[in-house]
């Protein structure tokens, strides 16, 4: 059944363009649904007969646990969530394609499903006849699809290629044909599933404008994607579903950044690598902390993180330092930073037998991505030089929601515009 952990964020909901008070257009209430999947595949007829049963073995995945929302009219509702957390699930058990083994959905208006672009086409017709065919199949009358027929080629940029058959096709055209059939469907409810990264730059933004068109027409579109910008820019709420449960539903925002949360937080490696060694010093262990003492968490961005050493010194090393070197994944330096090996005062040498630990607390302003830290151990005085080093000794994520335009780190700003107009006298 569902989680106790469930966050409504209901504090939030005047972020919502949608009154509270609004229509339901769809109410799901305690959605279960399971799979049972074979654990010993049969391809023989030999196979067959020697392991007779096997085909009856299998596994129980449990893909919707007691999943429970509703969206009012004209909302614009995301859905997010890991791969395998049972989105997709979702939206087919909306769609009707899956039915439910338990709970209930009720949904008011005309609903048009968009599971996947393309699917339904068929690539010996022309690009004209999948559209008057696929548009009947939507709900358009023939002649409302056919009178609508060039304005959809127009968008998909694919006049001079209706009369092509779609085998002939490149796939970017045909997710843009796709597309712009779906936005011509006179639905009330749309199910929409990954369909925002389509085409090249200009026709994204053609997508865009036409979603913006949508929600300003009061249309209640269901969208699942991994895409955090696309739920932060669109969408007046969001949930996210993780193993089947319903985790968190409110604030786009902070939706988003529970999704990337646990998106990362089992793609980092908790500690870099041990037992870096040399006649003069080992490196045993080198970690991440997040400011909570989290070690392998992935870090927020701007919320800080800590580097964790731990050196044991096998000989002498006079005026020693401890030196950090920051690059992202290219292998680009970002910082450099690092202190001397014993803080006690007059100390010349870090004797042999030491154990030394150290604890590096340092901002993180960078932009969201995976960067490495490298470490070096030197000695100073007479003897100069590197006593260790350990190139990309760990690693870690910097996740974040700030909109960025490039770079590598995230600089808080503040603009001001002042602009004095010429008098037209």
């Amino acid at each position: 059944m569902q989680s106790n952990d469930v966050k409504t964020a209901a504090g939030r909901a005047a972020r919502s363009r949608i009154p509270a008070d609004a229509p339901l257009a769809i109410e799901a209430s305690g959605l279960e649904k399971t799979f049972r999947i074979p654990t010993h595949r049969v391809d023989s007829l030999k196979e067959r007969v020697v392991r007779p049963f096997s085909a009856r073995e299998y596994r129980i995945l449990r893909a919707l646990d007691g999943v429970s929302f509703d969206v009012r009219r004209g909302e614009f509702f995301g859905i997010v969530g890991r791969n395998g957390s049972g989105k997709s699930t979702l939206l087919k058990c909306l769609a009707s394609i899956y039915r439910a083994d338990a709970g209930t959905i009720r949904m008011a208006g005309r609903l048009a499903p968009f599971i996947e672009l393309g699917v339904g086409f068929n690539p010996e017709l022309t690009g004209r006849e999948n559209i008057v065919l696929n548009g009947v199949m939507m709900g358009l009358s023939r002649s409302e699809t056919k009178r609508r027929l060039d304005s959809i080629l127009a968008f998909a940029e694919l006049e001079e290629f209706g009369d092509l058959k779609l085998k002939n096709y490149s796939s970017g055209m045909l997710v843009r044909l796709a597309f712009s059939l779906m936005i011509q469907v006179d639905a009330d409810v749309l199910l929409i599933d990954e369909v925002l990264a389509v085409g090249d730059a200009a026709f994204q933004q053609k997508c865009a404008d036409a979603f913006h068109d949508m929600k300003a027409e009061g249309k209640t579109i269901i969208l699942v994607t991994h895409a955090m910008d696309t739920v932060r820019t669109y969408c007046d709420r969001a949930m996210l579903v993780d193993d089947g449960v319903l985790k968190m539903i409110g604030d786009p925002t902070e939706v988003g950044d529970q999704y990337l949360r646990l998106n990362f937080e089992r793609s980092t490696s908790a500690s870099g690598r041990p037992a870096v060694e040399t006649d003069e010093a080992r490196l045993r262990e080198i970690w991440i902390e997040s400011p909570s003492g989290a070690r392998g968490a992935p870090i927020e961005q701007g919320e800080g993180l800590v580097v964790g050493v731990e050196l044991d010194i096998l000989s002498d090393l006079p005026q020693a330092s401890v030196g950090f070197l920051l690059t992202d994944v290219d292998g680009v330096g970002i910082s450099q930073f690092g202190t001397l090996l014993d803080s006690e005062p007059g100390a010349q040498v870090t004797p042999a037998g030491s154990r030394v630990t150290v604890r590096a607390r340092m901002d993180t302003p960078l932009v969201a991505g995976r960067y490495f830290l490298h470490l070096g151990v030197s000695r100073g005085g007479q003897g100069a030089g590197t006593a260790l080093y350990a190139h990309n000794a760990v690693d870690f994520v910097v996740y974040g929601g700030r909109q960025q335009s490039g770079g590598m780190v995230a600089i808080d700003h503040q603009i001001e515009i002042s602009v004095e107009r010429a008098d037209p006298g």
